[in-house]
């Protein structure tokens, strides 16, 4: 038996101020998964939260930026499709392939989990907020992919001990993690999170390979 999966994904792609398709200079790309509540059929949700949103309100970015929208309202993320759309953008676009990074927040942070650990070679490092995520994934993250968790502590949608219990077992492991915890913050720990400049400062000092 064959069976054929068919995914649409609508999506924005941002590009820095300063990039044309015939420079021979290749840019970092961040992949963006948003949360449960910006999925469905309407493209402009995305701009509620994370670097969309950023973007909205003015900031640039050194990088480019995939913002796809899960179209299930009620469903996980099909992080396969996911990542041919961003194999697809990457072929098309001036994309450093040793700099590719993921962020996501909340049922999109557990995507990142998982394309972490489906992808284990792709990202050059990953930045999850409010996520959660079986505990074995720890052992098939790739351990060279610097990451950063954030998560609030009064979280009452995914409890602050999913992060907890994850960064504990990578960090027994040997990774190299970071972990923000925001004491009276709840589930939209996002908006701290996104706001903050160190991260992209600290992505974009990310590469694959680099000791």
């Amino acid at each position: 038996m064959e069976t054929l999966v068919k995914e649409t994904l609508n999506y924005y792609l941002y590009f820095p101020e300063e990039y044309t398709m015939d420079s021979q200079e290749k840019y970092p790309l961040l992949l963006f998964l948003h949360g449960g509540g910006e999925s469905g059929d309407s493209l402009v949700t995305v701009k509620r939260n994370g670097p969309p949103k950023l973007i909205v309100q003015g900031k640039k970015f050194p990088f480019l930026i995939l913002a796809p929208q899960n179209p299930y309202e009620n469903k996980w993320w099909n992080t396969r499709a996911v990542k041919q759309l961003l194999d697809s953008i990457v072929t098309n676009n001036n994309v450093d392939t040793q700099r590719i990074y993921l962020t996501g927040l909340s049922r999109g942070g557990g995507a990142a989990w998982e394309m972490a650990v489906q992808y284990p070679d792709s990202f050059a490092a990953m930045a999850v907020v409010c996520g959660m995520a079986p505990l074995p994934y720890a052992s098939w993250i790739n351990k060279e992919m610097p990451i950063w968790v954030f998560h609030g502590e009064d979280d009452k949608s995914i409890p602050v001990s999913e992060s907890d219990a994850m960064v504990a077992r990578l960090k027994e492991m040997g990774y190299d993690v970071k972990f923000t915890r925001y004491p009276g913050v709840g589930h939209d720990s996002w908006i701290q999170a996104y706001e903050t400049e160190e991260l992209y400062d600290w992505f974009v000092t990310q590469r694959k390979g680099l000791e």
